[in-house]
């Protein structure tokens, strides 16, 4: 496996040089700004990524003020106590997608965040997690979320701003070329393997997970 250096290098040859590369990188919020970002924005950007995995994003984007109306601004309580009166005039509603499947895990998202209220919050909880711990962040998505998995959790955490790796194309690629993995990671042993290549060269480089990311992405693409 190459040192995170050389992998930088890479990436500023293909992108014209070091300023430009570093133009093109943007860096997580800090932890601070995150602890103040409202349980309703959590849930808003989850389902927006819900929504939008496997479907045309721009449909989504341009419904979105629909879904914002639909969902009672994605009030956590009112979305975890929706009934099933609220639930069949969701389906009915030409202002959102009607897909019954992703309409219900806004209810059951919201469970899940309200959950983590009992450890400090959402905001506590995701804005504060270890980045060099974060496939278990993934794991809790996935396993106490509903339909949170793979890169639907990935995406939602980086729009959200916090630290985090998107296992894109070329990011795998990248992580192929290094010898890290040998097939597209899905496995814990093989995102095990992600987060320590990934945790060595943070170490290396005093970069986040966010910044590495895209600078292996742009390695490649």
């Amino acid at each position: 496996m190459r040192g995170f250096d050389e992998i930088f290098s890479i990436a500023a040859e293909r992108k014209g040089g070091s300023e430009e590369l570093n133009a093109m990188i943007n860096k997580p919020k800090p932890v601070a700004d995150l602890l103040v970002i409202p349980e309703d924005r959590w849930l808003a950007v989850l389902t927006k990524c819900v929504f939008q995995a496997g479907f045309n994003w721009n449909v989504i984007e341009n419904k979105w003020e629909g879904f914002e109306t639909a969902f009672d601004s994605f009030d956590i309580g009112r979305c975890a106590l929706m009934n099933d009166e609220k639930f069949d005039a969701l389906l009915e509603n030409k202002d959102i997608v009607r897909n019954g499947a992703k309409i219900a895990t806004v209810r059951e998202n919201a469970a899940f965040l309200m959950h983590l209220r009992e450890q400090g919050g959402v905001a506590h909880v995701f804005g504060k997690w270890p980045s060099h711990d974060y496939i278990l962040l993934l794991d809790l998505l996935k396993t106490d979320g509903a339909r949170l998995g793979g890169a639907t959790a990935m995406y939602a955490m980086r729009f959200m701003g916090r630290d985090g790796f998107i296992l894109s194309g070329d990011v795998t690629m990248r992580l192929m070329m290094e010898g890290v993995i040998d097939r597209p990671a899905g496995s814990k042993s093989s995102m095990r393997a992600v987060q320590s290549a990934f945790n060595e060269w943070m170490d290396q480089s005093g970069r986040s997970l966010t910044e590495i990311s895209r600078i292996l992405a742009m390695s490649v693409g």
